[in-house]
């Protein structure tokens, strides 16, 4: 039975967070109780805590719990691609301006973006600490069920956590005890998010109860990459190691890569066996909108006369695209890739000639970036500048992996907006990541072979003939089929035994590092990635210097070191945690 995307409207005054995620409130409103709501007494069963937990779930979309649409999406397409060169703004100069200013460096406080993520997250926060407070009251539940509801609630709990930690570094810690929410960011919290996910590990089985709850192999994952994030790769090698020979997806599918690259951002084969946690979407889910159907990405599509309306944003960068690009036997340019352009449509009238790049390129390229010329999807050849709204502000490339299927539209996309929805789900964690999560941890503290081999399923992947993208049979009708003729010149090999790439620790974290650029573009990883490595100010300026030759949208861009690594506390939360004009909370440095 899979989990549909519930929407429980319920009012309680335990999901309050005080000063913690509301823009405004009255002590009054706070200390009185609302009429016609439901106690904590009401709600102590069984069915009451589960209700509470899928309410819990549904907040990870973002979407009418923090005041944002596509400023609180989980993909962080804005704060962890556009902000580190996978992609551009987009659109035009004048359009979300705010993103401006978070792409080049440059935000403050005020941006009300990092408000919406902000409330979004501890809305979420707020749910699952209930979940573990109603849990204890309730005693019509078997220990194992009360264990494992209140492992999801904690699994839930640290991812929300996680997601600001990495955004914000020192956030105030909330928890199902806490009565006075106005709490200091002043201690770090990693310990905590780590403890979260090793509860949910230990008190979680194989299978979920429903496809699109969380197992013990989720959390086990989770784990592994607060590990990471802490900079304990020992401790993550054998986490990772009981992952990759033992874990199944919700389901109870054991783990592995998909055939086809492109399956995982396919609603038609959502939640397969390289899925480890994802945020579920739902088309047409009957809500009047399109809140459960990646609303975060509504923007992110094909402009001008393209089957999609709007609106034009997340635009491949010309450096994101000249990554795919590999020698003759098959392996990444990992220092040199920008010392030749992919061939693009840059000032190109989409009625001219054009001939694309012919030399060698990863397919991984054109499940990731629209481009002139290449079928997008099956929804014809890319035809170039018509569909892009101001080459000059954003470049000539188009997202791809959030666009539907055009054969399957019907069943997973959602017109009633006035952008697209998709039932496209949304991977937080799928198990490429874990491999090269665990190549990155062997690198760094265990297994230069290991890392080698976990890097190149990733990349037998990438060379299997179902990842290639072919020609239409028919130019004019491209739901007629795809030829046997490949549309580029795809060349994927992987690294040989004794490869100098993985001689030394310093070679193969280039290279690990290089992979998940590839493989996880445009899915919200790099910044994050970028700032725990160490390396953001450096790639930031050269991507900067490289990539303003072609884009105006970009120009005075910098990354500034210990400034940049995270993103400003909220002003709104500076102010709303202040007692008597002082504020409660930290600001980052640097802001």
């Amino acid at each position: 039975m899979k989990m549909k995307k519930a929407r429980y409207i319920i009012t309680l005054s335990l999901f309050s967070l005080a000063s913690i995620g509301l823009d405004s409130c009255s002590k009054n409103f706070l200390d009185k109780p609302l009429l016609g709501n439901l106690t904590e007494d009401v709600l102590a069963t069984e069915k009451g805590v589960t209700t509470l937990l899928i309410g819990t779930y549904a907040a990870l979309d973002g979407q009418n719990v923090g005041g944002g649409t596509w400023e609180s999406s989980p993909t962080n397409w804005i704060y962890g691609s556009v902000a580190a060169g996978d992609a551009h703004k987009g659109s035009d100069a004048g359009d979300q301006p705010p993103i401006n200013l978070i792409a080049t460096g440059k935000s403050d406080p005020t941006n009300g973006f990092f408000n919406a993520k902000w409330r979004a997250n501890y809305e979420g926060i707020s749910r699952a600490n209930a979940v573990l407070r109603v849990a204890e009251k309730a005693t019509d539940m078997s220990p194992e069920t009360k264990a494992m509801l209140t492992a999801e609630a904690r699994f839930l709990r640290g991812h929300y956590y996680f997601d600001l930690k990495k955004m914000f570094n020192m956030v105030p810690w909330i928890d199902e005890t806490t009565t006075e929410f106005k709490q200091p960011n002043t201690e770090d919290i990693w310990s905590k998010i780590e403890a979260d996910f090793q509860f949910a590990y230990d008190n979680l089985g194989d299978n979920a109860p429903a496809i699109g709850r969380v197992n013990k192999w989720a959390a086990a994952a989770y784990l592994g990459k607060t590990l990471l994030f802490e900079k304990k790769f020992g401790e993550a090698i054998p986490v990772f190691t009981a992952i990759i020979a033992n874990g199944k997806n919700s389901g109870g599918v054991k783990y592995g890569l998909t055939d086809r690259f492109e399956d995982n951002f396919d609603p038609a084969n959502k939640n397969n066996k390289e899925t480890v946690f994802a945020v579920q979407m739902v088309a047409k889910a009957g809500t009047g909108d399109i809140s459960s159907g990646n609303a975060g990405e509504m923007l992110n599509f094909p402009y001008g006369d393209s089957p999609f309306g709007c609106c034009g944003f997340y635009q491949p960068t010309v450096d994101l695209v000249n990554s795919y690009r590999t020698d003759a036997d098959g392996l990444p340019f990992l220092d040199t890739y920008n010392s030749e352009v992919v061939k693009h449509d840059q000032g190109v009238e989409s009625g001219t000639a054009f001939t694309t790049y012919t030399g060698r390129l990863d397919p991984r390229l054109d499940w990731t970036a629209g481009r002139r010329g290449i079928p997008y999807k099956d929804w014809g050849n890319h035809p170039g500048k018509k569909w892009i709204r101001d080459q000059n502000f954003a470049g000539p490339y188009a997202p791809k992996k959030n666009v539907y299927w055009q054969v399957t539209q019907d069943k997973f996309s959602d017109r009633i907006s006035w952008a697209p929805g998709s039932a496209i789900n949304i991977h937080v964690i799928r198990y490429a990541d874990v491999l090269l999560m665990a190549a990155e941890a062997e690198a760094q503290a265990g297994s230069l072979a290991n890392a080698m081999a976990y890097v190149n399923q990733v990349r037998e992947r990438a060379g299997k003939p179902e990842t290639m993208v072919y020609k239409y049979n028919d130019d004019t009708d491209p739901l007629a089929g795809f030829s046997t003729d490949l549309a580029a010149n795809y060349v994927v090999g992987q690294y040989p035994g004794g490869s100098a790439v993985f001689a030394s620790k310093e070679s193969a974290l280039k290279a690990i590092y290089f992979e998940r650029k590839l493989e996880l573009a445009m899915e919200g990883h790099r910044y994050f990635d970028l700032v725990r490595w160490g390396i953001a100010p450096t790639e930031m300026a050269k991507f900067f210097t490289y990539e303003s030759q072609w884009t105006s949208d970009i120009d005075g861009g910098t990354f500034t070191a210990n400034k940049n690594e995270y993103y400003p506390i909220p002003q709104a939360q500076m102010d709303l945690s202040s007692t008597g004009g002082v504020p409660t909370l930290t600001q980052n440095q640097g802001y």
